[in-house]
């Protein structure tokens, strides 16, 4: 990879931090803001659905407009859209101000990531892309693992201040961008005008659904939901159930965060290679069902963190597991089968909070029995649909 090449992944990779990092930031302050304004867990679901429901709407549109007027343009209004929203949020007194703030941060922030993979895509040898595919990924990792832990202790001094920490350091890589990213894109490139294919193409998500992946799709679904049921409300369960403040809190979200970056980037490969991806599935879908009542078990801070990390842990291994699968056995171009699974992952993440923070408020152990239920739905989907040997797809 060339010096201009490493300079310019270097300037994306720190602007996927700073996303990141806002999201991590906002997950364990949010059960506070909520308690002050007398909001409780449905208010909490649905504030935390909208902005996976914006990011499922706009993700597409912003890379569909990044073909026709350039990387650069998209990737500076998402990095500055975000900084907005973050002094919003962290200037919000009222309910309607926080939903305000987190929707507008759901489609302008979705502008950031598939503007940085298409960019590198336009700028490097396919020999050199995995890398820089995989730096990228490796970037929203440490946001996402070190962000709660940062605005659980800045939030010490105040529950604003985070975010308008946040806000400054999108205003940094907003400035590297604009002085020193250059444009990916060349004009003779780009796409004379915006297609006509609908941003939310439902039949093309009913028709994959009785496809050779159809039963992979479910999967992806049922494992986000049932990660969101229990990831939406983790913050107002701790602040509820134990009195736990910002810090604490922040650590419990690190935790999460750091147990699966391990078990998605050391353990996967091994066990999926050892024991196929249809055991790893099925397994660790049984395993996150049962890790998750023990969750609800724990009533020391020790406790909590350590069951916490042996769910992360089993429920890190399938996405990627289910993944790759779905990879393999697809019909389709690789391109459509990998939009395909993230839709249904975006699906999940708006599906879970909703009726994780819905039954939150008629018991607080309700969320992890749900969740429980709709992991094993998931081992018992896996068990009849997804077998050892099946017919491999085309994959070009």
């Amino acid at each position: 990879m060339s010096a201009s090449n490493r300079k310019n992944l270097l300037i994306l990779a720190f602007t996927l931090v700073v996303v990141t990092l806002g999201f991590g930031v906002v997950m364990p302050i949010i059960p506070f803001y909520m308690e002050q304004l007398g909001a409780g867990g449905t208010e909490l679901g649905l504030l935390v659905a909208s902005y996976a429901v914006m990011r499922l709407i706009f993700g597409p549109i912003w890379g569909s407009l990044s073909d026709r007027v350039g990387r650069k343009p998209i990737l500076m209004i998402g990095v500055l859209g975000y900084g907005i929203t973050m002094v919003g949020f962290g200037l919000a007194t009222q309910l309607w101000m926080m939903f305000a703030a987190r929707i507008l941060a759901g489609i302008l922030s979705s502008a950031t990531a598939p503007t940085t993979m298409a960019f590198i895509s336009d700028s490097t040898s396919e020999e050199d892309r995995g890398g820089g595919m995989g730096i990228l990924g490796a970037a929203g990792g440490l946001g996402a693992i070190f962000g709660p832990a940062m605005g659980g202790l800045l939030a010490e001094r105040s529950l604003s201040f985070p975010f308008f920490v946040a806000g400054g350091m999108s205003v940094l890589a907003l400035i590297l961008i604009i002085l020193l990213l250059p444009e990916s894109l060349p004009q003779s490139d780009r796409s004379p005008r915006i297609t006509n294919q609908p941003v939310v193409d439902l039949r093309s998500w009913w028709k994959a659904l009785f496809s050779p992946i159809g039963s992979l799709l479910v999967l992806v679904f049922l494992v986000t939901g049932g990660l969101m049921i229990f990831y939406g409300i983790l913050g107002l369960y701790a602040l509820e159930r134990f009195g736990y403040g910002t810090s604490e809190v922040g650590v419990i979200f690190t935790i999460l965060g750091f147990v699966s970056a391990i078990g998605q980037g050391l353990l996967v490969g091994p066990f999926t290679k050892r024991f196929g991806d249809p055991a790893v599935i099925k397994v660790s879908f049984l395993l996150s069902a049962a890790s998750l009542l023990t969750v609800m078990l724990a009533d020391q801070y020790a406790t909590l963190l350590i069951t916490i990390g042996f769910f992360s842990l089993c429920n890190a291994l399938l996405i990627p597991a289910i993944t790759s699968l779905t990879s393999k056995r697809t019909t389709l171009s690789q391109g459509v089968t990998m939009g395909l699974s993230n839709s249904f992952i975006s699906l999940g993440r708006i599906f879970g909070p909703l009726l994780g923070g819905l039954v939150f408020d008629l018991n607080w152990g309700l969320p992890f029995v749900s969740g429980s239920v709709v992991m094993l739905i998931g081992f018992l989907v896996s068990q009849r649909w997804v077998k050892e040997t099946q017919t491999t797809g085309q994959t070009a």
